[in-house]
């Protein structure tokens, strides 16, 4: 495989997780997008801002670039978790936009670069790294954010599968569903109940 290959099939497999994460914002109000749902304030929209920053950093700046993208909610000065979730005045739209801002200054980098180059991860103690592990490292991240996003998404409203037109589930109705969540519950407690004696 030669190295524009190379890196053709690693951005595929980015841009098939950026766009599994984006799906599970759609249909959705400006309160789910951004409601905590998890004990630390985890929140579809707020991964969107994580994920968009990180590979940002990554892509990009960590190769000595600068897409002129700025992340104010990154500097060492912002507050803790400023880049897991969307203030008031931040709106969906500019989340989205950033995403896609970011990612266009990235693939332009990674493109040109190619798979070999080198940079420097600040975070990693100024570990030198090629431009292939920062897009592994970058799928893989992408990858965990958009697994939580399936898991958000399904507690909000049910909505479930990789993209739309794939659920990557088995096909049946709702009942078949509950008698099959009451089988693995039933499973679980007598298993449980087997360790507890």
């Amino acid at each position: 495989m030669d190295h524009e290959d190379e890196i053709d099939l690693l951005l595929t497999y980015l841009q098939r997780s950026r766009e599994a994460l984006l799906w599970k914002l759609d249909g959705l109000s400006e309160y789910d997008v951004r409601r905590p749902l998890t004990p630390t304030g985890t929140n579809l929209l707020g991964l969107v801002k994580h994920v968009a920053s990180a590979e940002y950093e990554y892509l990009t700046e960590c190769l000595g670039r600068d897409g002129g993208i700025s992340m104010p909610w990154m500097a060492d000065e912002a507050a803790d978790n400023a880049d897991m979730w969307a203030t008031a005045s931040e709106s969906r739209d500019e989340i989205v936009g950033l995403y896609r801002r970011a990612w266009a200054s990235d693939d332009a980098t990674v493109r040109e670069l190619g798979p070999e180059s080198q940079g420097v991860v600040p975070w990693w103690g100024g570990e030198i790294v090629t431009v292939r592990r920062l897009l592994v490292h970058m799928i893989s991240e992408t990858q965990r954010h958009a697994g939580q996003a399936d898991i958000l998404r399904e507690q909000l409203d049910g909505s479930a599968g990789v993209r739309e037109g794939a659920s990557n589930l088995p096909n049946h109705d709702a009942h078949w569903w509950a008698d099959h969540v009451r089988e693995i519950e039933a499973a679980a407690r007598e298993a449980s109940e087997g360790v507890n004696q």
